[in-house]
Parts: C-alpha cells; structure tokens; sequence
C-alpha cells in the first residue's frame, strides 16, 4: 500500500494537533480532505481556511459525496478517542473503507518520501526539531512532523513545497516509541539518542524496551545510516552504516565547550572537520548533544559547516523544553517537560552549570503513578541536584491510582532542603521562600500554573 493510491483523505477526530498536522500535509500535496470533530477549535479554523470541509455533528450525511462514493480511493484515518458507537465510524469500518491509526499513515507519508527517524527515550523532540530547522533554514525543501511545537514556526510540523520528486524530499519524522508507533518508520537515516527503560506501563521491561528499539533500527534500509549515541547496544541490528556521536565521544562529538551570557558555545568534531564557535541559544549539555546528532544528518545531506552553524545559532527552541518565562538579573523562571530521571538530571544539571553561585529552587509534578513507583530512588537523586525542592503530587494522566504509590516515595529520598505540596498551596509556599532561580519540571498540568509563580517573582524584583 503506497500513499498515492489514494485521492481522498477523511480524518475522524480531525482537530488533534497531530491530526490536523496529517491534513494539512495532505492537503497541501494535492489530496482531497475532510473530516469530523467533536469541536471546532483554533486548529479546524486553520484547517477550514486552508480549505479542508470539517464538520462538527456524527452524521453519514456530511461525508462529502466523492468520499462516499469512492471508498477504493478513499483513506480513513481515526484517532482512538473515536467512541465505538460513533455512526460514522461504524458506517465508514463496514462499508470497505481502509481506516488506520495516524502512526501507520505517517508511515504511509514517511515511505513516500527520504524518511529522517529521531527516536530516543529522551531528546528525540528537541534533536528532531533542530534537524527540521537546520534543513529549513538551509533552504532544503522538506517537510516534518514533530512532538512539540517548535519556537521558530509555532507549529509541530514543516509543510513541504509540493513536488512531483516527493522521493527526494526528506520528512523528518519524530519517532515515538510509547506505544510502538515508530515501527511503522522505514528511515533512510535514523538517530538514536537514548534507549533508556521508560514506558514500563507499556513494556513491562527495559528488555522489551530494547527489542523495540532493535526493530526500530532494523527498519533502516540497508544504504541507510544511523547516529547513534555512543554506547547504545543496536550496531549488530541494522545492516545501515553506523556512526557514534555524543557530547565528547565518537565520531561526531562537540568540544570546547564554554558558557557565555548564558549560552552554550561549542565546536562540532566530525569524520571531515570541525564546525567550530557554533552559539547555541537553547542551554543544556544535552542540548549541545542534540545539536551534534543534529548536524550529523545535516552533513549527511549535504548541508556546509556555515549553514549548520548559522542554523543552529538561529535555533529558537521548542516549547517546554528549557523555556525562559523570565529572566532578570533578580529572578530567572524556566519550564520544562522532563519526565524521567535521567532528563531531570541532564535539565538540572545544566541550570546549575549555567547559574553555579545561584539559589536554583526545582517545582517538579511526578507524571505517572508507575513511573514514580518504578524510578522513585533515581527522581529523588536527581532532584537532589537542585538548593530547594518542592514536590508536588503525581499527575496520573492516563492512570488510576496504586495502591501505597505517591510522592512520599521521592521525598523520603530527596537530600536537598524539600517541602511537599499540592498543587492548590503551590503559590503560598513560594510566598513564604527565598527565590532565586525557580524551575518548573514534569509532564503534566505543572505548566498551567507558570503565569502564577511569575507574578509571584516579578513581586519580588519590585
């Protein structure tokens, strides 16, 4: 099955900010679309003045006629918050139409296109991002669809110039690994960054982890390549060409590694050459990391040592991911979606390399009641890192409560000065502390309350 077998594309539950990204690509190459959601939004607004028909009631009815009337042609796609009694999923599903999940038609798109795979347990957004921009930038004519929204664009995705060589067009993709959706990926290149246990909910083990990941890279065509970070375990699982990076290791690695006015400034080591004074906006060691892997697809595909350094220089970042709400000589605010141990203590570490002789106070909300109970003894070291902790409840997403599972268990362990809190007393706490460099952190709902604690730190900078 190849994307081009088909001429219409109907979407149910259109409005997702992954979904729509699917429609606007497909509309943008040539393809009739239409779709459903429950509610309009900003998104089914783009959408509709892109010239995609969205609808807002279940009915049969208000799928266009040629849809309807052509299901040989017609692709399906359905997101699974789609209710199992929704008439026109019914109708669409008994009436030979091809309905798949938005993982397999990104594969679909992918497969048609010079597929580009981040995967990773941790950075794959951010180093995902940073290789869309550098090829943007550059003036390479590719598309991306990505797991944040990015700082430079304001959107998760990179819409290519239409072309009758799509074959040619690279499509970043950000190869997500929480339910297995990236083995529907067959990259011409891939970066790994992390194969770290995550998602046990899912796996149960880092084995399985490992397996997934081995697949995933087994995926690779054979004239492939794949960056992956030094030390990871998947050389023997691809038939691709395998060259190792990292922040001071491997074929690809950075050096010279210096802070000024709060930027990284780095070189890039790589098989021909240095690419060096590169200034990275976005802080972090990881970052710097990221930007390496990064730059090893962009050689790869022919970018210049001066064009990767100029891109990444002009790299604004993605949101959630190291994001300045302020920053004063009195008080600095960041925010940040680390969810694992392992990215909380790459985030905290940097902070403090960036602000060493600064009170640096971590807000962090546990996501998951498993990942808390499976990690609880690594959260609390690496939290451990911050002056002053403030720990807040679990945020359960997507679970129900364990049973003698919550916060308590990182507390217990947290060796910095601590304080444990709701979420409710979050901004009286702050009231009663000394603050200086504050830090939100996790993958939950922590971010809703940023504008609160920045009043509260714009207060005492008056």
């Amino acid at each position: 099955m190849q994307i081009t077998d088909y001429k219409y594309i109907y979407f149910l539950g259109i409005g997702g900010i992954g979904m729509s990204a699917l429609a606007r690509w497909f509309g943008v190459n040539g393809f009739e679309v239409a779709g459903y959601d429950r509610t309009q939004t900003h998104l089914t607004d783009t959408l509709h003045a892109e010239g995609i028909s969205v609808h807002f009631e279940d009915s049969v009815d208000l799928i266009p006629a040629a849809f309807l009337q052509n299901p040989g042609q017609t692709l399906v796609v359905f997101t699974p918050a789609i209710p199992k009694n929704h008439s026109e999923y019914n109708y669409l599903k008994d009436n030979g139409f091809t309905l798949q999940k938005r993982s397999q038609v990104l594969g679909l798109i992918a497969g048609g296109m010079f597929t580009v795979g981040v995967a990773g347990t941790h950075g794959k957004t951010t180093t995902s991002s940073m290789t869309a921009h550098l090829l943007r930038h550059s003036g390479v004519n590719c598309a991306a669809f990505l797991g944040g929204i990015t700082q430079n664009y304001g959107t998760n995705m990179l819409l290519n110039a239409p072309t009758a060589q799509l074959s040619q067009v690279p499509c970043v993709v950000e190869a997500d690994e929480f339910d297995r959706s990236f083995l529907t990926l067959f990259p011409d290149i891939a970066i790994v960054t992390s194969t770290d246990a995550d998602h046990l909910d899912i796996y149960g083990s880092h084995d399985s982890v490992l397996e997934s990941f081995s697949a995933f890279v087994s995926q690779i065509k054979p004239n492939g390549r794949l960056f992956m970070k030094k030390g990871l375990t998947l050389a023997d699982k691809t038939k691709a060409k395998v060259e190792e990076y990292s922040l001071n290791e491997g074929a690809y690695h950075a050096q010279n590694i210096r802070i000024e006015n709060a930027c990284f400034i780095f070189d890039v080591v790589h098989p021909e050459g240095i690419i060096s004074d590169i200034t990275l906006q976005v802080p972090g060691f990881h970052n710097v990391e990221n930007a390496v892997a990064a730059s090893a697809v962009g050689l790869a595909l022919g970018l210049s040592g001066d064009q990767i350094r100029t891109a990444i220089e002009t790299f604004g970042g993605v949101k959630r991911r190291f994001e300045y709400y302020l920053k004063t000589d009195r008080n600095v605010l960041i925010d940040d979606y680390a969810h694992h141990p392992a990215e909380v203590h790459a985030f905290l570490s940097s902070l403090k390399a960036l602000y060493p002789n600064r009170l640096v106070t971590a807000i962090f909300q546990p996501h998951l009641y498993s990942r808390t109970r499976d990690f609880a003894n690594e959260f609390a070291e690496s939290l451990s890192l911050a002056d002053n902790v403030i720990l807040l409840d679990i945020y359960p997403a997507r679970e129900l409560p364990i049973e003698g599972v919550s916060s308590d268990l990182i507390f217990d362990k947290i060796t910095s000065d601590k304080i444990q809190c709701s979420k409710s007393g979050l901004i009286d706490v702050l009231k009663n502390r000394p603050l200086d460099v504050v830090a939100t952190i996790g993958a939950g709902d922590i971010d809703s309350y940023i504008e609160s604690i920045k009043k509260v730190l714009e207060g005492i900078s008056e």
